[in-house]
């Protein structure tokens, strides 16, 4: 069927504007109308505005939503007044562009920034920062909860997941770890020397390398190359599988999704981040053994019995003793990221960001708590 070209008259009628269309009202032959509609929606009172439907022959919902515009602001709603003629698919599009489109529009958000619009974000981002506490609070007891489940049945531990996620989360992350390590224990070795040099006690510089890569660089340099790294891929994964409706498909078939993904990742970082973690303590040492051996000419035999004598092995378990608590919190933030991923790649972008932002943020947090808690016991 051929396209009957569209037209307007306006006429007026005690006191009343009536809009005559004709023709075919679809969206290839209206545009030249829309500014005439504009400036009648602009200048002219809603409830004078009639519109008569017996000349249009087609009418799509783009015809529709212009043929609306000038009485959507009628005070008293859109009545029979604002009609006239027979066309019954006209008046029902009309009405259902006014009722879903028009009348629905979405509030122009008030971007003018002051004390009140400021105030207003910093409260809407506590709000959802607290909600997003609660929920991974509770997120981490169904992870509990699940483990427990598990635990009094063994044979249900799924371990072909629980040792690929250990090679990809943690062998596979060794190298960048140890090299990553290396360079602080030098860095710290380097900034010691320089600064003892002045006190001419540069032979201090062994316990600090000691100290802070076994107490503190060690376990920090893991934790958070595993959220950058790792905690990102968990929650991709996760949340590609939600995306694709995998997860669901899981649950029809009877398959719990945190007995198959979360608790396989949990308990691989749980078991891997120590072993990395003395990985990262060994050499950070040895970092900070060879600038102090190019630096300072302190032998590496004397390098190293001068920690063995002079470093407390409690440093040493001080770190250990991190590294499963990081693992588990950044294998829950993963994990729990990605099972909130919706149905689309943004979504799927923001919870990553997130996982990797709220993981790093944890472990510092979780660290300052172990520091005041290993002072109050003087260890």
């Amino acid at each position: 069927m051929s396209d009957v070209a569209a037209g307007l008259t306006i006429e007026e009628e005690g006191g009343r504007v009536i809009l005559v269309p004709t023709g075919d009202w679809i969206v290839d032959t209206i545009a030249r109308f829309a500014s005439e509609i504009a400036r009648i929606d602009h200048d002219i009172d809603p409830g004078r505005v009639s519109i008569d439907l017996s000349g249009i022959e087609r009418i799509d919902t783009a015809g529709a939503y212009l043929l609306a515009r000038p009485i959507h602001r009628a005070r008293d709603g859109v009545t029979e007044q604002h009609f006239r003629g027979d066309h019954a698919t006209a008046r029902r599009l009309i009405q259902l562009v006014l009722e879903k489109a028009i009348n629905s529009e979405p509030e122009v958000e008030d971007r003018r920034f002051g004390f009140i619009q400021a105030a207003g974000r910093i409260g809407a981002g506590l709000e959802a920062a607290w909600k997003e506490m609660i929920a991974t609070f509770a997120f981490f007891g169904h992870a509990i909860t699940s483990f427990a489940s598990t635990s009094a049945r063994p044979w249900r531990f799924r371990m072909t997941p629980i040792f690929a996620v250990m090679e990809v989360a943690g062998v596979n992350a060794l190298p960048i770890i140890a090299v990553l390590s290396f360079f602080i224990g030098a860095v710290v070795a380097y900034m010691g020397a320089n600064l003892l040099e002045t006190f001419g006690a540069s032979v201090f510089t062994v316990e600090l390398v000691g100290i802070a890569v076994l107490r503190e660089f060690g376990v920090l340099i893991t934790a958070i190359m595993l959220a950058g790294r790792s905690d990102s891929a968990f929650t991709a994964a996760i949340g590609s599988m939600k995306m694709q409706q995998e997860i669901d498909a899981m649950r029809v078939l009877g398959i719990d999704p945190y007995e198959a993904l979360v608790i396989p990742r949990i308990v691989a970082c749980v078991i891997m981040a120590p072993l990395l973690t003395f990985a990262a303590m060994i050499a950070g040492i040895v970092g900070g053994l060879l600038v102090c051996w190019s630096a300072l000419d302190i032998s590496p035999q004397f390098f190293v019995t001068r920690i063995h004598d002079s470093v407390p092995i409690q440093n040493f378990w001080v770190g250990m003793s991190k590294a499963p608590v990081f693992g588990a919190i950044i294998a829950i933030i993963g994990c729990k990221q990605g099972l909130d991923v919706g149905g689309d790649v943004e979504s799927l972008g923001r919870h990553v960001t997130a996982s990797v932002v709220q993981s790093i943020f944890m472990v510092i947090i979780v660290d300052a708590l172990f520091a005041m808690m290993y002072l109050e016991l003087g260890i």
